[in-house]
């Protein structure tokens, strides 16, 4: 079967859910999943051009508050009673699925929720396509131009405001308060052109290729950090904390050796470890934490990773476990709710949808969940970009701020490429 005939980004008009009866079946492969979507209405999470893109809405969800994901899950349970689906496949992300991004902090924050009218996804040697039974769609490759001169300015703190900011939550951390907060700052960009966020998706699916590239409603970055994956009854996540800019070639090495090596990192990524644990382990028979940590190597970075698998005890709703576990140490600090107050407290500003959730889940319960780090939030021609940092009783602010501003590059070199 060609191309044309599979696709077609017409299908985007937004319909209500008891119209659909979906359709999975596998296609022949159609290109590079990234290079397929269309404009508007777009959503996307791919790893290494396996994933999920779509768009089109059956259905959409916007929600704040505390009792926001667990509202989101009873929405998708009586979506799914609207949906015939008629699965060909049968694999993970096939079938009716649902994109997720929630906020950092879901108390106070807007989170969004979409079931995408049409979906196309890949998993090894597997490409298929859901969409609604009676549409024949066709593929439409648009041309994508570049935002054009970019302008930086300082977002709810300039560098040396924030770099204060770090030094008073050094001492709150050597008073005894807490263990560790994480703190972020934002920086704003202006565009020349409307930025098309298929131009950032494109140019971070090229070079961070082991992070997984994203897209919903206007946040676009490229993770590194799995939250949850579940497949059946297995989970998994890739916890990092404890960061080290590479030096280049030749010394790489070193850098390496010097971060498994030091201390107030990897002080940081047990706190990260500890909090995810301590959280999953109620949902599991069984809970597969390694004794010490891996280095996970980036174009720009190192990070402490640590990878852990459980077996899950009965049927738990995937949206709350991450309920649960979010937000780990790693995007907040432990105590939780004392990080979390210090964060309010010292950034002065929201984070929004930065360091929540972001990802899929499918009607069989399967999903994968990231923390929506390396991003930007787009609005028109101004982008919001973001960065955070472990901060322990042994930081250097001024340490902190220049990796904030090497974790900004993400974006930054996307933006500018």
């Amino acid at each position: 079967m060609s191309v044309a005939g599979q696709l077609d980004s017409r299908t985007a008009d937004p319909r209500p859910a008891g119209a659909a009866h979906l359709r999975t079946r596998g296609i022949d492969d159609p290109g590079r999943l990234i290079d397929l979507l269309p404009r508007e209405q777009a959503v996307a999470w791919v790893k290494n051009d396996e994933g999920l893109i779509g768009w089109g809405e059956l259905g959409r969800l916007e929600v704040k508050g505390p009792d926001t994901l667990a509202q989101a899950s009873r929405w998708w349970r009586e979506q799914l009673t609207e949906i015939a689906v008629s699965d060909d496949v049968g694999l993970p992300g096939t079938g009716a699925v649902l994109f997720a991004s929630a906020a950092f902090d879901i108390r106070t924050g807007a989170s969004v929720f979409v079931i995408p009218r049409v979906v196309l996804g890949r998993s090894g040697a597997h490409t298929w396509l859901t969409a609604p039974n009676v549409e024949r769609p066709e593929l439409n490759i648009d041309e994508i131009a570049g935002p054009g001169a970019v302008r930086y300015s300082d977002g709810a703190q300039s560098a040396a405001a924030w770099v204060s900011s770090v030094a008073e939550a050094v001492d709150r951390l050597r008073a005894g308060d807490l263990g560790k907060v994480v703190l972020a700052r934002d920086l704003m960009a202006s565009t020349a052109q409307r930025v098309d966020a298929r131009y950032l998706l494109r140019h971070l699916a090229d070079r961070w290729t082991e992070c997984w590239t994203y897209q919903l409603d206007g946040l676009v970055g490229a993770t590194p950090e799995l939250l949850l994956r579940r497949t059946g009854s297995r989970v998994t996540s890739r916890v990092l904390a404890g960061t080290a800019a590479r030096a280049g070639q030749g010394q790489d090495e070193a850098v390496g050796r010097e971060l498994l090596a030091s201390a107030k990192n990897q002080n940081e990524h047990r706190y990260a470890i500890a909090s995810l644990a301590e959280t999953l382990a109620p949902f599991c028979t069984s809970l597969e934490v390694p004794d010490a940590p891996h280095l996970h190597t980036l174009p720009t970075l190192m990070h402490l990773a640590t990878d852990v698998q459980g077996e899950l005890v009965g049927d738990p709703d995937l949206l709350s476990i991450i309920d649960a576990i979010h937000p780990t140490a790693a995007v907040c600090g432990t105590p939780r709710d004392i990080a979390i107050d210090l964060i309010t407290e010292l950034e002065g500003m929201d984070r929004g949808r930065y360091a929540g959730p972001v990802g899929w889940l499918d009607a069989a319960g399967n999903g994968e969940f990231g923390v929506a780090l390396r991003c930007a939030q787009i609005e028109d021609r101004a982008l919001r970009l973001f960065a955070g940092c472990g901060i322990m009783a042994d930081s250097v602010p001024e340490a902190e701020l220049a990796e904030a501003q090497v974790k900004l590059l993400a974006i930054r070199d996307a933006l500018e490429s």
